[in-house]
């Protein structure tokens, strides 16, 4: 019980990851995948395809770095290049700063074209941005 909870105070002091799993919904609200409360993301056959640690650094499926997630809500790729951004109302702007879409407080995922293209209720802004928006885990 002592370790769930310093887990829990750990991951709601960051802000990166959820306690418990958070389901992603594709844009017919098909089960997409998953987050784990541990950052591991899972794809709609329960396969590992990529983790968010607590600090913020992204891991591609083979555990290999690929990026991290900045406090601000810069995200950088392996070679530290800075590829894109999640502004705090959830704008997701990439590295020539166009916007490519939005994550709106209720988890819904829209386009540049304002069109739906999924759901991630309950998950932090940025992660989703990168599960929807960067090429981490395709």
């Amino acid at each position: 019980m002592k370790k769930i909870l310093t887990l829990l105070m750990l991951f709601t002091t960051l802000g990166i990851a959820n306690v418990s799993a958070q389901s992603i919904r594709g844009a017919n609200g098909q089960y997409a995948g998953k987050i784990e409360s541990d950052g591991t993301i899972r794809d709609d056959h329960n396969s590992r395809i990529g983790k968010i640690e607590k600090d913020g650094t992204v891991r591609n499926a083979s555990n290999s770095y690929a990026g991290k997630i900045e406090s601000d809500g810069t995200i950088r790729n392996k070679n530290n290049s800075r590829i894109g951004k999640v502004e705090s109302d959830g704008t997701v702007r990439d590295a020539n700063n166009s916007r490519i879409g939005k994550v709106e407080s209720d988890g819904t995922i829209r386009n540049a074209n304002n069109s739906s293209i999924g759901k991630a209720s309950g998950v932090d802004k940025r992660l989703a941005a990168v599960i929807f928006f960067m090429d981490f885990f395709k």
